[in-house]
C-alpha cells in the first residue's frame, strides 16, 4: 500500500518497522529543521507538499494525534485515510510480519515449568527508558514485589538503558515488539501468568480481547494529550473481569472517564527513592558550571527552574511570558533555568524569545550529576505544564524541600495548599504565576519553610514506604 507517515520522531523509530513492507512515499514533519532532509533514505516533507503525493492511507506515528489530523483534514485529506499506530493491530491484520518470535521462548527460559510460570507477576512496560517516569515506577514496583517474596518478570514494547539496572536487580527481561500491536490473546508467550500489570494507556489495544482469568492491574499515568488516538468503542468494550483499574492522581482519571464514564478507577501514586544525603544549602564559592553555563548566583538571588522536554505540554512559555511581565527590578533578583531536551520547533522559539532575557537560561538536558549540581542550587520549582499527571520533577523537589509553583492542571497540584507546601496558579495564567514568583523573590526568607512543609508531603504521599503500602495492598487484594 502507498502510504505517507506523519511524525519523523521518536515514535517513527518505534513504529516504523511495521510498515517497512508498505510502500512509503515520504515521511511528514512539521518541524523546518527536518523538512529538507533525510530519514532512512526518505525524505522528510512539509505536509502541505506531501499531500499532493499519490498516498492510499496516511499514518500518523505521534501522540500529537488531534492536532496532526485536524492539520491534514484542513488540507482535504478524507478521515478515513488517516490512520495512527494505535489503528495498526487492524491494518495489518493477515499480514503482519512477526518480530522477536523468540520471546516464547525466552519466556520458557526464565519461568520453567508451567507451575513457576503461574506464580510470576508479569509487568508489562511501553520502554524502558531512564527519562520520564512510567518505566522507572514500574521498575520500582517490580523491585518492592520481589523484595516481598513474588516472583516478577519485566517484559516491554522496546528496549533501553533501563534494561541493565532491571536485570542487575535480579528481575529477568523480555523485549517483545508484538506487544506494541497484538491483543494479549494474540501473544502465546503471556498466558498463565499470576498477574500481569500493564502501564500506561499504550495497552489498550492489548487488553481488548485478554485473557479473564488472568487477573490484571492496569496502571494509568497518562494525560489527556494521550488518548487523542484511542478509539472509545474498542476501549470501552475490554472486558472488566478480574481487571483492576488504578491511577495516578485526578488527571489520568480523568482522561479516561472522558472516553469510558462507566469504569471504575482507583488510585495508586508512585513512590521517589529518597536521597542518601540532606541537600546542602551552604554551597563552596567557586563557580560550578554545565556545558559553560555557570550556576553560581548571588545569595540575593533566587533561582528557579522548570525542569521537562521543552514542548507545548510542558508550558516552558508560559514561564517565559511570567518573567517578562515582571518588574525589572524583580527580574534583577532572581535566575531562571529551562532545564530538558530542547530539540522541538518550540524550544526553537524560546531560544530567540530569550535573547533579550539575560535572567532566564537554557540548559539543555543534563546527565545525572549536572541534574544533581542543578536542583541543589535551586530555590523554587517551576511546573507551568498545561497537563501532567504527576511529574517526577515536582516530585523529587518536594523530597529535596524544594517548593513548587505548580500550574492547577498538574495532578500535584492536589496534594498542595497554595501557600502552605508550594503555590497553585491557574493554568497558562503567565499573570498569576509572575505574581507568585514575584512573591518568592520579595519573601526569599519564607521559602525554606515552604520546602520543609513540601518534605512532609513527600513521606506521607510519595516515599517508597508509603508507595510500598499502597502496591502490596492492592496486588494481595487482586490474587
Amino acid at each position: 500500500m502507498r502510504i505517507l507517515i506523519f511524525g519523523a520522531g521518536d515514535y517513527y523509530e518505534r513504529y516504523k518497522k511495521w510498515l517497512a513492507q508498505e510502500e512509503i512515499l515520504a515521511l511528514m514533519d512539521n518541524s523546518p529543521q527536518k523538512q529538507g532532509t533525510e530519514v532512512d533514505g526518505l525524505k522528510v516533507m512539509s505536509p502541505e507538499e506531501a499531500v499532493g503525493l499519490p498516498y492510499e492511507k496516511i499514518v500518523i506515528l505521534s501522540f500529537y494525534v488531534k492536532e496532526m489530523k485536524k492539520q491534514l483534514i484542513g488540507l482535504k485529506v478524507e478521515e478515513k485515510d488517516i490512520l495512527h499506530f494505535y489503528d495498526l493491530h487492524d491494518f495489518l491484520r493477515g499480514r503482519k510480519p512477526v518480530y522477536l518470535a523468540d520471546a516464547s521462548e525466552r519466556a520458557r527460559q526464565i519461568c520453567g515449568d508451567p507451575d513457576k510460570k503461574k506464580e510470576t507477576i508479569l509487568l508489562l512496560s511501553t520502554d524502558m527508558l531512564r527519562v520520564g517516569g512510567p518505566a522507572k515506577v514500574l521498575f520500582s514496583a517490580g523491585k518492592i514485589l520481589k523484595k516481598n517474596g513474588y516472583s516478577v518478570l519485566f517484559a516491554s514494547m522496546v528496549d533501553g538503558e533501563l534494561r541493565d539496572e532491571i536485570e542487575d536487580a535480579g528481575i529477568p527481561v523480555i523485549v517483545d515488539a508484538n506487544l506494541q500491536v497484538d491483543t494479549m490473546e494474540e501473544i502465546s508467550w503471556i498466558q498463565g501468568f499470576r498477574l500481569l500489570i500493564c502501564n500506561t494507556i499504550n495497552f489498550y489495544v492489548f487488553l481488548s480481547k485478554r485473557d479473564c482469568n488472568v487477573p490484571v492491574v492496569w496502571w494509568l499515568h497518562d494525560s489527556a494529550f494521550f488518548y487523542g488516538g484511542v478509539n472509545a468503542d474498542r476501549l470501552c468494550g475490554i472486558p472488566q473481569e478480574h481487571l483492576k483499574i488504578v491511577s495516578v492522581g485526578d488527571v489520568p482519571r480523568k482522561a479516561m472517564h472522558e472516553l469510558a464514564p462507566r469504569f471504575e478507577i482507583g488510585e495508586l501514586l508512585y513512590g521517589t527513592k529518597d536521597k542518601e544525603s540532606v541537600r546542602q544549602r551552604d554551597f563552596p564559592p567557586e563557580d560550578t558550571c554545565i556545558e559553560n553555563i555557570s550556576l553560581r548566583h548571588a545569595s540575593s538571588e533566587v533561582c528557579f527552574a522548570v525542569i521537562g522536554y521543552v514542548e507545548k505540554r510542558k508550558g516552558q512559555d508560559i514561564l517565559v511570558r511570567a518573567v517578562r511581565q515582571l518588574p525589572v527590578h524583580i527580574r534583577k533578583r532572581l535566575r531562571v533555568y529551562i532545564v530538558g531536551k530542547d530539540t522541538s520547533a518550540m524550544a526553537s522559539d524560546i531560544r530567540e524569545e530569550i535573547r533579550n532575557i539575560p535572567e532566564i537560561i537554557m540548559t539543555g538536558a543534563l546527565d545525572t550529576e549536572e541534574f544533581e549540581r542543578m536542583f541543589d542550587r535551586m530555590d523554587v520549582l517551576v511546573c507551568p505544564s498545561r497537563e501532567d499527571p504527576m511529574p517526577a520533577a515536582v516530585t523529587e523537589a518536594m523530597r529535596s524541600g524544594i517548593p513548587g509553583i505548580v500550574s492547577d492542571a498538574v495532578g500535584t497540584a492536589g496534594y498542595i495548599r497554595d501557600g502552605v507546601e508550594g503555590w497553585l496558579f491557574g493554568n497558562e495564567d503567565a499573570g498569576e504565576l509572575a505574581e507568585k514568583i514575584k512573591w518568592c523573590v520579595e519573601h526569599k526568607d519564607q521559602i525554606e519553610q515552604t520546602g520543609r512543609n513540601a518534605r512532609v508531603v513527600y513521606e506521607r504521599y510519595f516515599s517508597m514506604e508509603a508507595f510500598e503500602h499502597r502496591l502490596i495492598d492492592l496486588i494481595e487484594d487482586r490474587i
